[in-house]
């Protein structure tokens, strides 16, 4: 939803859920989404969130929901669409690790680091659709944190969208670089966190944050309506899997899976 890519902060997978196409005028979409999915980024833990997926749209001009962002479509031609964006990462919390979606399993792995905060992310992307009938979708973002972390952030991916009668499946590649500032706040370990878990100090560079696969697979119910099951296979890069807090108390392969309801009606 984030992290829900975002994945621990705000797991991949809500981002991802499949809608109808958007009426002219106002819409609002309401949904709900079960998820399975590391505790926290790196975490060997796994817990079980329910994620509400309320989403706002006018037309094909602006978008808003908790897992996509607040975004506008400033350019929206020809099979591309950029614009400004503005995400939010759920904070980070030592006692479970959990998001404030978390229902149940979690985290005892941080205890001792302390806290993160919830954080904005502002920034924007480009997509550009593409192929005989637009069925690859090649998509960038590029955010600056603010609050919780300062960090930057870039996400890339590519996916190919197939139909089955009804059944949309969409699949592909995607990669997440951090700055420095995002690395040393969720993977770092200051002197202060060393003393307090006994792990060693370690800080973390900028670079490759993580790499994988996505897919979802979209079940139309009827006009307004579709259940869709999404899954992430990634991998931490080298500077988030060298930490000690994940080398140690985590693993570096992250896995999560989910099931979402969602309906879409216009105003």
């Amino acid at each position: 939803m984030a992290q829900p890519s975002q994945p621990a902060g705000a797991p991949a997978g809500p981002a991802a859920i499949g809608r109808p196409a958007a009426p002219e005028g106002w819409a609002i979409g309401i949904g709900v989404a079960p998820v399975l999915s590391p505790a926290w980024q790196g975490s060997n833990d796994m817990a079980l969130s329910i994620f509400p997926d309320l989403r706002i749209s006018y037309g094909d001009l602006l978008f808003a929901s908790v897992p996509d962002g607040v975004g506008i479509n400033a350019v929206n031609a020809h099979g591309w669409r950029a614009g400004p964006l503005v995400k939010i990462r759920f904070g980070r919390d030592e006692d479970d690790g959990g998001s404030p979606f978390q229902i149940a399993g979690g985290s005892d792995a941080l205890i001792g680091m302390g806290n993160i905060n919830l954080a904005g992310e502002a920034g924007g992307f480009v997509e550009h659709s593409f192929g005989q009938r637009h069925q690859w979708r090649a998509r960038a973002e590029v955010r600056q944190g603010f609050g919780g972390h300062q960090g930057l952030l870039a996400d890339v991916s590519l996916n190919h969208r197939s139909r089955i009668d009804r059944t949309i499946i969409s699949a592909g590649p995607r990669a997440s670089f951090a700055s420095r500032d995002f690395m040393q706040t969720y993977f770092g370990v200051t002197p202060a966190q060393s003393l307090r878990t006994g792990l060693a100090r370690y800080d973390g560079d900028g670079g490759l944050l993580s790499y994988g696969v996505g897919g979802t697979v979209v079940q139309p119910l009827s006009r307004n309506s579709a259940i869709t099951l999404f899954t992430s296979l990634e991998r931490l890069g080298e500077q988030a899997g060298d930490s000690p807090l994940v080398r140690e108390r985590g693993r570096r392969t992250q896995f999560t899976l989910g099931l979402a309801f969602g309906y879409r009606f216009g105003l």
